[in-house]
């Protein structure tokens, strides 16, 4: 158990786990965009470790740019993304692919999805490191999921609580 904050956290998925997904979600992304050069936008803060594990073993040309959007406030998402910091890459006839490091009430996504929609990508899909089906009330599910899990609070491996536990190699759940 750790304690980050006011808060307990407990062992959930294993540096080991997340290390062998995210090579298993490189092959599956490697072989979907074969003979293709896609535009991978991460989504920060929480994605940029993912991101960065992804991207060593992915085996096939790619672009990387990064945006941030909010919408959590502490445990909970305040339901309006706030876009922070934009894109500055040209995305119109490409190939997009949204890293995010977690999907749960799908708002974020969804406001992702209809500003892409908008700026005339060729195609667009998401990978997520963690997918909480049982929250996702918006979007579309995601096209690559490293794991589904459930309702229930994580931090670790770039994802926080107020900020703090990014670091954390492994990923822990609320106790």
């Amino acid at each position: 158990m750790i304690k980050i904050i006011d808060k307990e956290f407990v062992p959930y998925l294993s540096e080991e786990e997340i290390k062998d997904r995210v090579k298993e979600m490189a092959a599956e992304i490697s072989a979907a965009y074969e003979g293709k050069k896609p535009l991978l936008v991460s989504v920060l803060n929480g994605s940029f470790i993912f991101t960065a594990d992804l991207i060593r073993t992915i085996d096939t040309p790619i672009e990387v740019t990064f945006i941030r959007v909010a919408s959590y406030e502490a445990l909970q998402t305040t339901g309006k993304v706030k876009e922070i910091l934009g894109l500055k890459e040209n995305v119109f006839d490409r190939d997009i692919l949204i890293l995010e490091d977690i999907v749960d009430t799908g708002t974020t996504l969804e406001h992702l999805l209809d500003a892409f929609k908008d700026l005339g990508t060729k195609s667009i899909k998401v990978a997520t490191l963690l997918h909480k089906p049982d929250a996702q009330e918006k979007a579309e599910k995601p096209d690559f999921i490293g794991f589904k899990i459930p309702d229930k609070f994580v931090v670790g491996y770039g994802l926080d609580y107020e900020g703090m536990g990014r670091e954390l190699k492994e990923i822990y759940q609320l106790r």
